[in-house]
């Protein structure tokens, strides 16, 4: 089932356009979504690539796609959760500028779509610990991309 996953938030973004370039806002300390700093990070993808399924048990992820477009698949197998065993399924693009919240504990992958450059940055609310990552193949939880 494909729907809106308890606690991912979309939120969008503002751009400001002037005759030297733009402005892309990312994320401020008194938004809902912002749970802290702990770094932030790039990551390209090629067109077609899947990477995930990845899962963050203490990491809240704020993903910004300010190159191409890339598509986030969500997987919710919390079992208290309201939104058990639901996927969501969202492209985030600079064509409607947004940001993509996911919280802790929460599946998720992602491929690039663009043939372009397809970038992505994380501002995640601790530094990355390879301890509080866990990882799964693409078969895992039966999605087809």
């Amino acid at each position: 089932m494909n729907s809106t996953i308890d606690g991912v938030v979309v939120t969008p973004l503002k751009e400001f356009k002037s005759l030297g370039g733009k402005v892309l806002k990312a994320i401020k300390s008194d938004e809902n979504t912002f749970a802290g700093f702990g770094e932030a990070y790039f990551s390209f993808i090629n067109k077609g690539i899947i990477r995930g399924w990845k899962r963050h048990k203490n990491m809240t992820l704020n993903i910004i796609v300010p190159l191409g477009s890339i598509r986030f698949v969500i997987y919710d197998n919390r079992l208290k959760s309201k939104t058990y065993n639901h996927f969501q399924d969202i492209n985030i693009s600079i064509e409607g500028y947004s940001r993509l919240t996911i919280p802790p504990m929460l599946w998720f992958a992602f491929q690039g779509i663009s043939s372009s450059t397809n970038l992505l940055l994380n501002i995640a609310d601790i530094i990355h610990d390879p301890e509080e990552v866990d990882s799964e193949s693409l078969e895992k939880f039966k999605y087809h991309w």
